[in-house]
């Protein structure tokens, strides 16, 4: 058995497991390295060289650094006070929850985010006079919206740039998924409110259930002092700009993001134990595990003979427009049911070997693998916000569906236009 061979039906084996989720992700990421060592296809040294990444430091202090705002209160505040200016105007809470949902999400945690924002959006609604399920499903489908538009707002951007970075093929800029971003965000926003809200649907949920699970996802909120909380806005500025000026400060992002993580705990904003809770492991040893594998595609050809059946079966002459519009389509079709981080990290090194077939750039192809991996819409375990949202608002699974569906196809219809335009072919 080739090397190639064997490492398509590792491929094949960690799809079927991020799908049914048998196993942790973490679990069955960190198995496909040790199984490509195993099998020989790489080197104990590579197969696990991406515990080592930059961009695994900076998934690291990046959690720390978001998880300071969420710790100090300052994002709950953030919330409240943008959100109260709305009134009681269904339309106008709609845009303040969702404008304020997308903002935070885009340097933040989505999940963050939505826990945060959750317990505010339920007294909103309540002080207004509406059931709180007409507002959660928004302020959900915001903060995935949100998080397109930077390069820390939400791990497929990251990884993407990774495999740029990792095939020798340019970059992605921190604030230049911002192109794709903020009209996606727009687009979503006008769809929630003009239309999506009549599909949302207008339901009365048990209140004992509601705190139950927000005490379960959010837990006790806690009186922290002033100084603590202009320490987390000034660090979490600071990491911003320092990543938005890094070519010209000459300090890497992975270290910019990891100074923020040691101001916040030498200065007792954090202590190191909130700091260690702070970090998503799954999405860290799911990151580690999954980059060797691209490696191996590509170093043993399995990526090569992935792209070839792709562009024989969609036509040698076909166009990169219908080739990225496929590979949207399909990582956002593998994103309802599995990881965003996970069907971006099975796609990225497939799309970069399809662009490199027709001698395309292949920014285009990634991009919209990113983005589409970021449209979990329709399904209630697409996406942690997703779920976070569905026992407070009583929703069911056909009310994600209904509501989603249309939303991924402004999305797909929105990046297949503009994608093209700011990331071209040739």
């Amino acid at each position: 058995m080739t090397a190639a061979t064997i490492t398509l039906l590792i491929l094949a084996g960690a799809a079927v497991l991020f799908v049914t989720e048998y196993i942790p992700l973490a679990v069955t990421a960190m198995s496909v390295a040790v199984a490509l060592f195993l099998t020989g296809v790489l080197d104990a040294k590579t197969a696990f060289s991406g515990l080592m990444d930059n961009n695994v430091i900076l998934f690291a202090g990046m959690f720390v650094v978001g998880a300071a705002l969420f710790e100090t209160g300052v994002a709950s505040k953030i919330g409240n006070s943008v959100v109260k200016v709305a009134g009681k105007s269904e339309r106008k809470l709609l845009i303040a929850i969702m404008v304020v949902a997308a903002g935070l999400s885009s340097v933040l945690s989505n999940t963050g985010t939505t826990a945060v924002l959750m317990p505010v959006t339920i007294a909103i609604a309540a002080s207004a006079g509406y059931n709180r399920s007409k507002l959660l499903m928004p302020l959900a489908l915001a903060a995935g919206l949100g998080g397109i538009i930077t390069l820390i707002g939400t791990p497929p951007n990251l990884l993407v740039k990774a495999a740029l970075e990792g095939a020798k093929l340019g970059t992605f800029g921190f604030f230049e998924f911002a192109w794709i971003g903020i009209p996606l965000t727009i687009a979503g926003i006008i769809y929630v409110v003009f239309f999506g809200i009549k599909l949302i649907p207008d339901r009365v949920v048990d209140m004992e259930e509601v705190e139950k699970a927000i005490s379960a996802e959010v837990g006790v909120q806690k009186t922290v002092s002033p100084m603590k909380q202009n320490v987390s806005i000034i660090v979490l500025l600071a990491a911003v700009v320092g990543m938005i000026f890094e070519k010209q400060l000459g300090v890497p992002l992975h270290v910019t993001a990891v100074m923020g993580a040691l101001a916040l705990v030498i200065t007792g904003v954090l202590s190191d134990k909130q700091a260690y809770r702070a970090i998503d492991w799954t999405t860290i040893f799911l990151f580690a595990g999954m980059l060797p594998l691209a490696t191996a595609l590509a170093k043993t050809g399995a990526g090569k003979m992935i792209a070839d059946v792709v562009i024989g079966f969609i036509g040698k002459d076909a166009s990169p427009y219908v080739i990225t519009a496929g590979l949207f389509l399909l990582s956002c079709g593998l994103t309802q049911f599995m990881s965003n981080t996970a069907s971006t990290a099975l796609l990225a090194p497939i799309g970069i070997a399809i662009a490199k077939g027709l001698g395309a750039d292949p920014s285009a192809v990634l991009m919209a693998v990113a983005v589409a991996a970021s449209c979990a819409f329709a399904t209630p375990v697409g996406t942690p916000p997703n779920t976070l949202v569905f026992g407070p608002g009583g929703y069911k699974f056909m009310d994600y569906v209904k509501v989603g569906i249309p939303l991924i196809l402004v999305c797909f219809v929105v990046s297949v236009i503009i994608i093209p335009i700011v990331w071209p072919f040739f």
